[in-house]
């Protein structure tokens, strides 16, 4: 290769040499902290300041059944009520740690809301969850490993989330 595409790709760090640096996990752990009789002065690492600020999450209730040592297989069921489309994230994570969700969109504005619908089946449907609805504005949202049995309206087979939509 030449030595000006070597020096340019060394440059744009594009070159196989092993200069790649890598975080350990002890990096990036925090020390305990220390009791002392001195006072200590907090300091703000720079990443960390530029973070931000984020914005309060939907109201998020659990319905647990059991002591706390229990480990979670699904049966933990969160209902959750998005105030905007950003909260869409919030019920995909949700169904990632293998928990069943009540989604009220009640008192939503219909674009949102449908927004919301949209995200969250995409979601479902990467996971192999299911999506059905309960009542006007209410849905049950499940990752794969949870079967839902009942008389449901299936999101999936064709049923329309039955929302005026808004043509604008």
């Amino acid at each position: 290769m030449g030595a000006a595409m070597e020096s340019f790709l060394k440059f744009m760090k594009l070159n196989d040499e092993d200069e790649d640096f890598y975080l350990d996990d002890e990096e990036l752990e925090e020390e305990a902290p220390r009791k002392s009789d001195s006072p200590i002065e907090k300091t703000i690492e720079p990443e960390r300041a530029e973070e931000k600020p984020k914005r309060s999450l939907p109201k998020v209730t659990s319905n647990r059944q059991g002591g706390r040592g229990r480990m979670m297989n699904g049966n933990e069921v969160c209902v959750i009520k998005p105030t905007s489309v950003e909260d869409a994230k919030e019920i995909t994570e949700t169904l990632l740690s293998n928990r069943t969700v009540v989604l009220n969109l009640e008192g939503l504005d219909v674009d949102v809301a449908q927004r919301i619908i949209d995200f969250t089946s995409g979601s479902c449907f990467a996971i192999s969850g299911n999506l059905q609805k309960i009542s006007h504005m209410i849905f049950i949202v499940t990752p794969a490993s949870v079967d839902i049995s009942g008389d449901f309206q299936e999101i999936f087979n064709g049923s329309s989330f039955d929302v005026p939509i808004n043509h604008n």
